[in-house]
């Protein structure tokens, strides 16, 4: 198993000096063995993962801890989402409403851009 610390920034993603030795990404973890890969959480950190393979089975799971902007606010910048022959599963926390419904408004115009 190979575990791949992508993010551990806190709530805010910096660029600044004194972050260059222990990153300034938030919250983002690779977990891979053979060809499964689960993505933990889903913060700036996400980004790396748009330089790693695509797993041979096409399938990679995203588990939410919990729906922070922090935790949540590289989704709409991983590279996978788009891609037709990728299938992505989104885990998250239970709520009254769906998990779809919640993560579809961070992911709408005009909250973020990429999709307009």
């Amino acid at each position: 198993m190979k575990i791949n610390l992508c993010g551990v920034r806190g709530s805010i993603p910096t660029t600044a000096p004194e972050s260059q030795f222990y990153g300034g990404k938030t919250s983002c973890t690779l977990v891979s063995e053979d060809d499964d890969l689960l993505v933990l959480d889903a913060g700036s950190g996400i980004q790396a993962f748009n330089n790693k393979d695509i797993p041979r089975n096409k399938r990679i799971d995203v588990l939410l801890t919990h729906l922070h902007m922090d935790h949540i606010q590289g989704l709409g910048f991983f590279g996978p989402l788009f891609m037709p022959d990728v299938e992505v599963h989104i885990w998250g926390p239970s709520s009254t409403q769906s998990l779809h419904s919640r993560i579809s408004r961070y992911l709408s115009p005009p909250l973020l851009p990429v999709l307009t």
